[in-house]
């Protein structure tokens, strides 16, 4: 099997130039708010421009609300948050039909799942029943209720959270649900000068709440386009696919990349790419992105839910894969 992933016929929408202006620009707006983080806000950025959700694993505290808030109001979208909860059900995310006694008929209300950008928090800490009312969401941008397949808000992204060190009363993601998020990564503490400065300037009111959107829905969705155009040589889709190989022939792992994995890898390579003002990838955008980008995949022999257990693995078998020229 191989990802033809190294060519497109797409027309891009916006050129190279304006869209890496654009880019900037709402990189520059978020890191007004959300400092000291520039790696995870490129990541999380990039994650946006190639179609992807992103899962958050940390400490509470740290700025996930934030760096999701950021991100939507910086891209022009709707923003819903929906608390993850052991009594949540499905309804509650997607919406529910409500009986009107004026007409006699039902009405379908929409949930909050119908907004351009969705924080699941702590998603977690709710049954794998309510999890699994994300999975049509998240893979086909649309959900099914009542017999009734309703479309989602285009751009729809799906910004999840969870705590790594609390397992009491908490669902692990499986593996099928794991695989829909295109990259995971964790925030951690700021750097004690950025902290500082955070105590010292923070006052009663959110500065995140005063974020002026950079673009929209529509300009957002051109970026996307324009980044498919990015060329991939065949050398960086062999590289991506000898490491995938890997990892299920790897005797430590269990579950190996899936397909979807190494299409998820080549589209946050072309936008990580684009973000850096390339019309072409590089090696190195990979080499940076297989961690984030597929380490949450992997599923281990020895059955450990750690993901530096997995990202040790993963790391082990990209420095034994030549990285091309």
């Amino acid at each position: 099997m191989t990802l033809d992933l190294a060519t497109t016929d797409s027309e891009p929408a916006l050129t190279i130039d304006e869209a890496h202006r654009d880019l900037l620009a709402i990189k520059d707006n978020i890191e007004t708010v959300f400092r000291g983080k520039p790696q995870i806000t490129r990541w999380v950025l990039a994650s946006a421009v190639a179609q992807g959700h992103v899962l958050l694993e940390d400490v509470p505290g740290v700025g996930k609300t934030t760096l999701a808030l950021a991100l939507a109001r910086s891209l022009g979208l709707t923003f819903k948050r929906i608390q993850f909860t052991s009594d949540l059900l499905p309804g509650d995310i997607l919406g529910v039909s409500v009986y009107s006694a004026e007409t006699s008929t039902f009405a379908f209300r929409k949930g909050p799942i119908f907004a351009g950008l969705v924080l699941a928090d702590e998603i977690n800490r709710t049954t794998p029943r309510t999890q699994s009312a994300l999975l049509e969401a998240m893979s086909e941008g649309k959900v099914s209720v009542d017999d009734n397949t309703l479309d989602l808000p285009s751009p729809f992204l799906v910004v999840a959270t969870q705590n790594p060190l609390d397992h009491h009363g908490t669902y692990p993601l499986p593996e099928s649900q794991l695989d829909r998020f295109m990259l995971r990564t964790s925030i951690g503490y700021p750097d004690p000068s950025i902290e500082r400065a955070l105590l010292a300037e923070r006052r009663l009111t959110e500065p995140v709440e005063t974020l002026r959107p950079v673009i929209d829905g529509d300009r957002l969705e051109e970026i996307q386009k324009t980044a498919a155009t990015v060329a991939v040589d065949e050398s960086i889709v062999d590289y991506v696919l000898s490491v995938v190989t890997a990892t299920r022939e790897d005797g430590r792992v269990r579950i190996g990349i899936s397909p979807r994995g190494g299409l998820a890898m080549l589209r946050m390579i072309r936008a990580l790419a684009l973000l850096e003002g390339r019309d072409f990838a590089i090696p190195d955008d990979a080499r940076e992105l297989f961690v984030p980008c597929l380490s949450h995949r992997l599923s281990l022999q020895s059955g450990s839910q750690d993901p530096a257990a997995a990202e040790a693995v993963l790391q082990s078998i990209v420095a034994a894969t030549d990285m091309p020229v």
